[in-house]
């Protein structure tokens, strides 16, 4: 059964939420620690000299911001063509929901103690979940 196109409404926008919010957590996080640590900005011109300059705790959040322009990307792309296309349903939305629910839970795992066989079970749990909005959206469209 085909539901209001609205449905995948929250879910993207949750994504697009999730990534602004880690980008101003990694700012907080290199502004403060070039801050504390009295570091010339002039030195970090390039990402290598800003990898060498910032311990991997402070760079995690800038990783997981560039995590959030892979996969998500397609979960943009076809939460816009489900909605286009009128082919959005139960399956659909669960899926979307659980896309963003493990993204969530693998930005804060990415961007704090970051575990990375925990970070690994999350983001395998989203991708499924991406997966099979793409596979059935490929379907419907064959």
């Amino acid at each position: 059964m085909n539901l209001p196109s609205s449905d995948l409404a929250l879910p993207l926008m949750g994504m697009l939420s999730l990534t602004m919010v880690v980008w101003i957590f990694m700012f907080i996080r290199r502004i403060g620690y070039v801050s504390a640590n009295n570091l010339d900005a002039e030195s970090m011109k390039s990402p290598g000299g800003l990898q060498e300059l910032i311990p991997d705790d402070v760079a995690s959040s800038s990783h997981n911001l560039k995590n959030l322009f892979e996969l998500p990307v397609l979960f943009y792309a076809v939460c816009l063509y489900l909605t286009a296309a009128l082919q959005v349903d139960d399956i659909h939305v669960y899926c979307a929901w659980t896309f963003l629910v493990f993204r969530i839970l693998h930005s804060v795992i990415h961007c704090t103690y970051n575990k990375v066989m925990q970070r690994f079970t999350v983001y395998l749990i989203s991708s499924v979940a991406l997966w099979v909005m793409v596979v059935r959206a490929l379907i419907e469209a064959l």
